[in-house]
């Protein structure tokens, strides 16, 4: 509902009619499950920053979600209405890439999951179809011995949309590196790196090469598509340094 709000604000949306969700029963909860978290749709942006058990499964959904315009705004936006609105430049998404969510769907039909890589599809649309909407978002756990980072860029205010961002998720014990870009293109990218044999300055060569690859900038307000580009190599290059610092000091 915060993102219909503002569209009806600019006069950008017009319905006869809303439907409140709030009151669907287990929309709002958050558990652990087999293998990860089960996040329903209207768990506020605001408890997947603060609360223990995301920080403790997927700390680095609760590092993005904690970058999300301010706390006013978080405790009042939801999780699901967050990825069904579909914009490209939103924080969640790239984080979500990188650790594999998906995104269950329902109907009257029945439900199904959908790999968050293949949900958005751009322009603010995604892969729901008519009737459906979003129930609740899957999180698997991150492998023991992993380090994240997720670094946000604004070219505006500290809590505006992010001019670039990117999620990056070191799973050491497997020697690779996930990377995914934000508000970098239509839609969020991954790209896996091995960096068992790098060093920490081979493997930010290794992901800002990748990155490239990622990276489609949209103008807009924002900044231009030159500036968005150098921009979103510096957050790349900021992400993969950090996931390096954490996993320094894990190690210590």
């Amino acid at each position: 509902g915060t993102a219909i709000e503002v569209q009806r604000n600019q006069r950008t949306l017009s319905a006869s009619a809303f439907v409140d969700l709030s009151l669907l029963p287990g929309l709002d909860e958050l558990s652990a499950v087999e293998g990860g978290l089960r996040v329903g749709a209207m768990v506020a942006i605001r408890r997947m920053e603060t609360d223990p058990l995301v920080a403790r499964v997927a700390p680095l959904a609760a590092a993005a979600y904690g970058k999300v315009a301010n706390p006013r705004v978080r405790n009042a936006a939801s999780v699901g209405g967050n990825v069904a609105y579909g914009a490209y430049r939103l924080d969640p998404p790239a984080a979500l890439v990188v650790l594999g969510a998906v995104v269950e769907a329902t109907s009257a039909g029945g439900s199904r999951r959908i790999p968050v890589t293949d949900f958005f599809t751009g322009g603010r649309r995604t892969a729901l179809r008519p009737a459906e909407l979003v129930t609740a978002i899957e999180i698997p756990a991150m492998p023991p011995g992993t380090a994240v980072s997720y670094a946000k860029l604004c070219s505006q205010s500290v809590h505006d949309w992010p001019c670039a961002a990117a999620a990056a998720c070191l799973i050491r014990n497997e020697g690779r590196l996930r990377l995914s870009v934000g508000a970098l293109g239509a839609v969020p990218r991954l790209a896996e790196i091995t960096v068992a044999t790098c060093d920490e300055e081979e493997a930010v060569q290794a992901a800002t090469e990748a990155a490239e690859a990622l990276i489609e900038p949209v103008a807009d307000v924002r900044g231009g598509v030159a500036y968005k580009r150098a921009l979103g190599l510096v957050a790349v290059e900021d992400a993969v340094r950090r996931v390096y610092k954490e996993a320094r000091r894990d190690q210590e």
